[in-house]
């Protein structure tokens, strides 16, 4: 009988501990007992790996784990569990009359991505929890068993704030008189603030900018991610975005994540250098379109996102609808070690998604 796949162990290891060569044999063994095990207990995904006649043993590098699109979460009812095993289902943000992907997961994948993830945290805030601001609404949260991806997102990084407060109503609106108090029990100290991208540029950045008003936020530091589609549209880039905020708050340190309700807890985190860094719980390939050869470091292709944590469902491996391009391992300026890339945009004709695109299914 096979062995439910344990990773446990790997939360004694610092997020960006190995180099490249280290983390290559260490993922490759961890995705091949995981491509093993949901080929056992998902019999739609067997049926994938039956079709593309895969042959599990001739597995040497992670680009050779069988991929699956992340679309098939939209379509198919992907689980490696039984009914009475989910612990909690979480899906993607759409706009009205979009499918959506739904994610189920039992307790140890729900308790192991909130450890990972705590892991990748403390590498970026440190292992103190900061009093923390969410540029949201309390709305979104509401419903603690079926999490939308926003809501997943804000209830996960929570963990790592206090005094969490949130800077918009329930209209969309800015509270001012939430935002005034929050800062005023909070001068002088660090602060973490969080939102999905569109969400912040929308609804706090462009009302702060309508209404010629400032808030001071020198002390804090911005994680954000999700929605580049939106703001690409109205050319709105990475450096605009962190400069409008820099005008308007004081905000001087904005991180983007990258990251997906598919694969919840595996986040690659953008560094001063503004690359996107995949800690050792996770990997990326690039893939050229059509032939979804691997392609060459500095070549586009579709991003292919890989993870230890999905074991309740088949989504250890995912080809993603994003394009973006492999910088480099191991080198660097800022010193993590590991793979370090970029998000290009998305491929044409791609259906939005994103946990930020709209807040109309929140």
């Amino acid at each position: 009988m096979i062995t439910a796949p344990d990773f446990t162990d790997w939360l004694e290891l610092r997020p960006f501990q190995f180099g490249s060569d280290q983390k290559e044999i260490m993922m490759k063994d961890a995705l091949l007992a995981l491509t093993q095990w949901h080929q056992s207990f998902c019999s739609e995904y067997k049926k994938i790996i039956d079709l593309f006649d895969v042959d599990l043993n001739n597995i040497r590098r992670v680009e050779d784990i069988p991929f699956i699109p992340v679309r098939l979460f939209k379509e198919f009812d992907l689980r490696s569990i039984s009914s009475d095993e989910i612990f909690k289902t979480m899906t993607s943000s759409g706009t009205s009359g979009q499918e959506v992907s739904k994610i189920h997961l039992d307790r140890y994948t729900a308790s192991l991505q909130t450890k990972i993830l705590s892991k990748i945290m403390a590498d970026l805030l440190g292992s103190k929890r900061l009093p923390m601001l969410v540029i949201d609404s309390p709305n979104v949260v509401k419903n603690r068993r079926s999490f939308s991806a926003r809501g997943a997102g804000i209830l996960g990084f929570s963990m790592f704030g206090q005094d969490v407060t949130y800077a918009l109503d329930e209209v969309m609106a800015i509270d001012w008189k939430a935002i005034t108090d929050f800062l005023a029990r909070h001068t002088g100290e660090p602060i973490f603030v969080f939102g999905f991208t569109f969400m912040i540029w929308q609804y706090f950045v462009l009302p702060l900018v309508r209404e010629n008003k400032t808030l001071s936020l020198e002390n804090a530091i911005l994680l954000h991610g999700g929605g580049w589609k939106k703001l690409s549209e109205q050319a709105v880039g990475n450096e605009t975005f962190k400069s409008t905020l820099r005008n308007q708050t004081g905000l001087k340190k904005v991180v983007n994540y990258y990251g997906m309700v598919e694969q919840t807890g595996s986040i690659a985190i953008e560094c001063d250098q503004g690359n996107l860094h995949v800690p050792i719980y996770s990997d990326v390939v690039v893939r050229e379109p059509g032939s979804f050869a691997v392609a060459k470091n500095g070549e586009e292709g579709i991003i292919e996102t890989l993870s230890i944590l999905p074991r309740s469902y088949p989504g250890h491996a995912l080809l993603t609808e994003d394009l973006g391009v492999i910088l480099g391992k191991d080198d660097c300026p800022c010193g993590r070690l590991g793979k370090y890339f970029r998000v290009n945009g998305r491929l044409a004709k791609a259906e939005i998604r994103g946990c930020s695109d709209t807040h109309e299914s929140s």
